[in-house]
């Protein structure tokens, strides 16, 4: 993306002259991003530098302070992984796998995006999520707060208060699945603004899929549901994973959403 060298609030004045200056700076959807641009900013100035920072490379729901995700709107902050749209499917098939959770975790929650929509969806269920990055935990707890959930600091299972053991109804965990070696070759959006362990899943892109598999069985009640957003390549495995760990895997596909979730329940 094209830093822009000359953008002055007299000159950002319209529509036309913001999608202009977007395109100019390469986003490929300047129409669309304009729009929200001009809504969000308070005045010319607030615009020109809105515009400024996106022309920089900075996402855009960072310039906005907010991601879109199933209607809600999330809170993100620097440094805090951008709810993904392609997640939404996640969310669809918890929902409809488990319509009556009462009690839902949301592992390696990043802003909580997750964990805010399936409390949206469900019937007031106790929720409880949980990331290794502070930044993250502090971001989730705002996002959280609406639904009363409660945000836990740690290593994925080591965060979690032990009364939730056996009890959990839906376990979502949206875990880094980028293999190490392409790290390098994601969008510089992702690269140089979101926290690698939001993204490196390690050599074959799996790691931290492999131990929430494995450590699952003992904090699903009866019943319950794990499920995990992989890529189409690491399906395979990743439904081995999930049968290595004693629960019983499908994989659900959204071929408009190019979203491939795995799901693993506790019989």
């Amino acid at each position: 993306m094209t830093t822009l060298s000359s953008v002055t609030p007299s000159r950002l004045s319209s529509r036309d002259s913001v999608v202009s200056a977007l395109r100019t700076a390469g986003c490929v959807f300047a129409e669309d991003e304009a729009e929200l641009l001009l809504a969000s900013a308070r005045t010319p100035a607030e615009l020109s530098g809105m515009v400024l920072r996106r022309a920089a490379g900075l996402p855009l729901e960072l310039v906005l302070g907010w991601a879109e995700f199933r209607g809600l709107r999330i809170a993100v902050a620097p440094g805090v992984f951008v709810p993904r749209r392609r997640t939404e499917f996640l969310v669809a098939e918890a929902v409809a796998r488990v319509p009556g959770a009462s009690l839902v975790v949301d592992l390696c929650c990043g802003s909580g995006a997750v964990g805010a929509a399936l409390a949206d969806a469900l019937d007031g269920p106790e929720l409880h999520a949980a990331d290794i990055d502070p930044a993250a935990v502090e971001c989730a707890r705002g996002n959280l707060a609406p639904f009363d959930g409660r945000v836990h600091t740690g290593d994925l299972y080591e965060a979690l208060p032990g009364a939730l053991r056996g009890r959990v109804d839906l376990l979502a965990a949206n875990v880094p699945y980028v293999p190490s070696a392409a790290v390098p070759l994601l969008p510089a959006e992702a690269r140089e603004h979101e926290p690698a362990v939001a993204l490196d899943g390690g050599a074959d892109g799996l790691d931290v899929l492999r131990r929430v598999a494995a450590g699952a069985a003992g904090w699903l009640a009866p019943g319950g549901c794990l499920l995990s957003e992989t890529g189409a390549r690491q399906a395979p495995a990743a439904l081995a994973a999930f049968a290595e760990a004693g629960l019983t895997p499908r994989l659900a596909v959204s071929e408009d959403m190019y979203a491939h979730v795995v799901v693993g329940v506790r019989e």
